[in-house]
């Protein structure tokens, strides 16, 4: 019955398209249709940018088909397609139509873009109800966008940033004191830290000033984050750096596991499933790790919030600009790995991209059902785009948004984003050098500063780590709670900073 629908439902389409008279976008023969020129990219990004002004965000599904097509366009013709019995049909093993959904809808394309499947199915994903597709003519797009079973098709490579001037381009979201490239959030050279942005802790470690601000040390003798496993959805951590390797039990962190997993592809091809590897590639997924849960050693290196947690951290992309095929597909890879793995209570990621992709919420949303906790970066980026405000993925229900404001201060950082999604803030930037979040470096015996909404995330799920550990009872929403019962607004929530800045020691008592 449902394979008859989609057969009458294309034959439809396609005699809808070819009216002279009714075509809602234009009045063209379907001949026309397809043969007219795709927008420019400049009109393409004017029209996101306005919808990030006035809604914050962007959605693909409110653009008419033009426009999704002329992005297909512009990205290889590459589609995300989300489908399922409902809104919210995501998993396949809780959907028992998902088979015949996705047969017909295959049918479907394969008539109206007169092609086998082999020819233009790039994957079908094993675990969420999502599949990736190459589609060339505007009709199938129409068409595909009024079937029943439909929830999003969105271009899968269309890159925002990468048409834009150099003026208004996204720095990143996060900053480092260095870096190999200054638009990707990656470095990976070691500055000495000064002495005032540090204390001494025994056995020989250092503590980060932002933790001294949030009574973290306070905090370590009633919790550690012992028993409490974290997952770091980022571009990995450094071979080079035995602390979070061979020494990840060193100095007074001990009876705790590192797991290194990759899911990012290195290819412009969508066909290509050979990951890169495990290890970090860029830097800045080592010190978001570091921030979380390094050890408190013994060879003066700085001290992670959790530093008795595990860590499951995830190569999911290049850097932290989630524009393109392989690092959406590599995230929502990392996300649907973490959410199926029942040690895991706590996910952390400190990238993001400036609006809604469909196949990331679809894992957050998979991973969120699996009651992990999500925080997520609000934004780092140049001034030029903090028009943007919180980012997505941080603007979902689902997530925890996380930004960075000055010592003393609730002043968001120079280049952090704040908005009415941001839930917390971690003082991350000194009000009088400007010195940053002091973490191990890519190598070993060496030291660092990073900042940005990306340290401030990454900080925020290890003092999550000690609450869950001194309750590991409580479900996520009782974590939460005290989280924000132990912040400086609560009860009332400030409309850019949220609860604002957590006091790790109130959070764990």
């Amino acid at each position: 019955m449902y394979r008859n629908y989609l057969k009458i439902l294309a034959i439809f389409s396609l005699l809808v398209l070819a009216s002279c008279s009714n075509d809602e976008t234009d009045n063209r023969s379907t001949d026309s249709r397809e043969s007219r020129q795709a927008l420019t990219t400049s009109q393409i990004n004017a029209q996101i940018e306005k919808s990030l002004k006035s809604n914050g965000d962007f959605l693909w599904k409110s653009a008419n088909d033009h426009f999704v097509w002329s992005a297909l366009y512009h990205s290889d013709f590459i589609v995300s397609v989300g489908f399922g019995d409902s809104h919210n049909d995501l998993e396949r093993s809780k959907s028992p139509k998902n088979a015949t959904i996705q047969s017909d809808l295959l049918d479907l394309i394969s008539h109206l873009e007169q092609a086998d499947r082999k020819d233009f199915l790039i994957v079908s994903d094993p675990i969420l109800n999502t599949m990736d597709v190459i589609i060339k003519k505007e009709t199938t797009i129409a068409a595909l966008r009024k079937a029943k079973y439909i929830r999003y098709v969105e271009p899968a490579n269309y890159r925002f940033s990468q048409y834009q001037s150099v003026a208004n381009r996204p720095k990143d979201l996060s900053t480092t004191s260095s870096g190999v490239d200054s638009g990707s959030g990656c470095g990976y050279d070691a500055v000495a830290l000064a002495t005032a942005d540090y204390t001494s802790i025994t056995p020989n470690a250092k503590v980060a000033w932002t933790l001294t601000q949030h009574n973290v040390p306070q905090a370590w003798t009633l919790s550690t984050g012992s028993g409490i496993t974290i997952g770091i959805v980022d571009t990995g951590t450094s071979p080079s750096q035995t602390l979070l390797g061979s020494n990840f039990n060193d100095g007074l962190s001990s009876g705790r596991s590192i797991q290194k997993n990759g899911v990012y592809v290195d290819s412009v091809w969508p066909w290509v499933t050979t990951t890169d590897g495990v290890n970090d590639l860029c830097g800045h997924g080592t010190s978001m790790a570091s921030a979380a849960a390094a050890p408190r050693n013994d060879n003066g290196l700085p001290v992670g919030v959790a530093y008795n947690s595990n860590l499951v951290t995830y190569r999911a992309a290049a850097n932290v600009v989630l524009e393109g095929y392989q690092e959406q597909e590599g995230v929502k890879k990392a996300f649907t790995a973490l959410g199926n793995n029942a040690n895991v209570k706590i996910i952390s990621m400190s990238m993001g991209h400036l609006f809604s992709v469909g196949k990331i919420s679809d894992a957050i949303k998979f991973a969120y059902g699996k009651g992990k906790l999500i925080f997520c970066a609000a934004g780092t980026s140049t001034s030029a785009t903090t028009f943007v405000g919180v980012i997505f993925p941080a603007t979902m229900a689902e997530t925890v948004a996380v930004t960075g404001v000055k010592e003393g201060s609730y002043v968001k950082c120079d280049d952090c984003h704040s908005g009415s999604k941001v839930e917390f803030t971690i003082a991350m930037q000194r009000s009088v050098s400007g010195n940053k979040v002091p973490v191990v470096s890519y190598y070993d015996n060496q030291t660092d500063y990073v900042g940005g909404s990306s340290v401030a995330t990454a900080t925020t799920a290890g003092m999550a780590a000690l609450v869950w550990s001194r309750y590991p009872s409580w479900t996520r929403d009782q974590v939460l709670s005290r989280m924000r019962q132990s912040s400086y607004f609560f009860p009332n929530k400030n409309s850019q900073f949220g609860y604002g800045n957590i006091n790790a020691l109130l959070a764990v008592q």
